[in-house]
């Protein structure tokens, strides 16, 4: 039928496109929302593919409070049955009882708090580099993986960096980013991009706070090292 754009059913899509295969090779911080509600759900229905299932979701309900979202609620969204429901409710709470305080956004007062918040990619095989944007107060707004790079090396465009902090209208950043050798040293590559991304920053009037490069047993926050300015 012209003008209909058909969804191809999950199995049908390139490795890339399921979120299944996705989390597994980049780890589960690499996917969005609803990609993370896609996985809990495993598949769609005769309705409705996974994915649509899982952006109905993510539309209707504040993910942030899910486990205090009524059952009645999950019931009026197409696609979801009490099987469903209670995966997703049942996510939720788990989720609660590791981080209690998850109804609050962390607050970032020094890298101590970058180095909590970056526990699934310190042992990550590639680079992945990770944008906090804060408010006034210091507070996360989001945590987003800006890219993730090679064995080695991630490429990173201030385009990139700056664009959900003025969607947002964030008032700073941190910004960090794995070494899988283990060692936190901040490379040359690493200060080359971090005076770029200032610079940038401080164009936008967009201050970056930190930068903070993690390993699985350490970290070197930039601003601690006075390698950042301002």
């Amino acid at each position: 039928m012209t003008g209909s754009h058909a969804v191809a059913p999950m199995h049908e899509r390139h490795v890339s496109d399921r979120p299944r295969e996705r989390l597994l090779e980049w780890g589960a911080a690499a996917l969005s929302d609803v990609d993370l509600l896609a996985v809990l759900l495993g598949t769609g229905t005769s309705g409705a593919d996974v994915m649509e299932t899982a952006g109905r979701v993510a539309r209707a309900v504040n993910l942030r409070r899910l486990h205090l979202v009524p059952i009645e609620d999950f019931q009026a969204i197409r696609g979801l049955g009490p099987a469903r429901t209670a995966q997703l409710l049942a996510a939720a709470e788990l989720g609660r009882r590791l981080w209690p305080d998850g109804d609050a956004a962390p607050l970032v007062r020094g890298p101590e708090q970058i180095y909590d918040l970056t526990r699934d990619i310190r042992s990550a095989n590639r680079e992945h580099f990770v944008g906090f944007y804060l408010n006034a107060r210091h507070q996360v707004l989001r945590r987003a993986i800006i890219s993730i790079g090679s064995l080695n090396a991630s490429i990173v465009h201030p385009r990139e960096v700056f664009l959900s902090a003025i969607a947002l209208s964030a008032a700073s950043l941190v910004l960090a980013h794995n070494h899988p050798s283990g060692d936190p040293t901040p490379s040359e590559e690493d200060l080359a991009i971090t005076r770029r991304l200032s610079e940038a920053g401080r164009l936008l009037g967009i201050e970056l706070v930190d930068h903070v490069v993690v390993a699985r047993d350490a970290y070197v926050s930039f601003r601690e090292r006075k390698l950042l300015r301002g």
